[in-house]
């Protein structure tokens, strides 16, 4: 096999699955805006629709213009990471799997926002008065896809020769 096709589709689907599962679950069982403390003083679930981009950039534009340059800046993502698969060479598969958990987190976030026109956030994190803005898997799949591939370039080859 030339390439490490299936490490490369199916942790972007489980991260797909898992995104779309979880959003769907505290979206049926949570009120906009309702708090349920998981951990207090530093962790909550929490409703919110995102209709901007990362820490809600955008998401105050009403206009369909910034709505449309959102999905056109996932597609151009989704197509970026597809040409650095195809690209790699054979056997880089730490960076197989950090492309892939980019590709699942921007699918799972571009199927909310084609879907409802935001992307449902959840996971509220916080210490005293500082909260991080809110997340979802996702958004934690690119963060730590995202991660790795920086720690790869980094590190080099010992990790890309390197079998997970």
């Amino acid at each position: 096999m030339k390439r490490d096709y299936l490490l490369f589709i199916l942790p972007a689907l489980l991260v797909v699955l898992l995104d779309q599962a979880s959003k769907w679950v505290i979206a049926a069982r949570f009120d906009l805006y309702q708090v349920h403390t998981v951990i207090p003083g530093f962790f909550n679930l929490v409703l919110v629709r995102n209709k901007g981009m990362a820490f809600g950039i955008l998401g105050q534009s009403r206009s369909h213009i910034a709505a449309c340059l959102l999905l056109a800046a996932t597609l151009a993502a989704i197509v970026v990471i597809v040409v650095f698969f195809w690209r790699a060479r054979k056997g880089q598969r730490w960076l197989t799997v950090g492309l892939s958990l980019i590709l699942g987190g921007a699918v799972g976030n571009l199927a909310d926002r084609i879907r409802l026109g935001f992307v449902i956030d959840f996971l509220d994190f916080f210490i005293k008065g500082y909260h991080w803005p809110a997340f979802n898997l996702a958004d934690s799949a690119v963060t730590i896809g995202t991660l790795w591939l920086l720690l790869n370039l980094v590190l080099g080859k010992s990790l890309s020769e390197a079998s997970p």
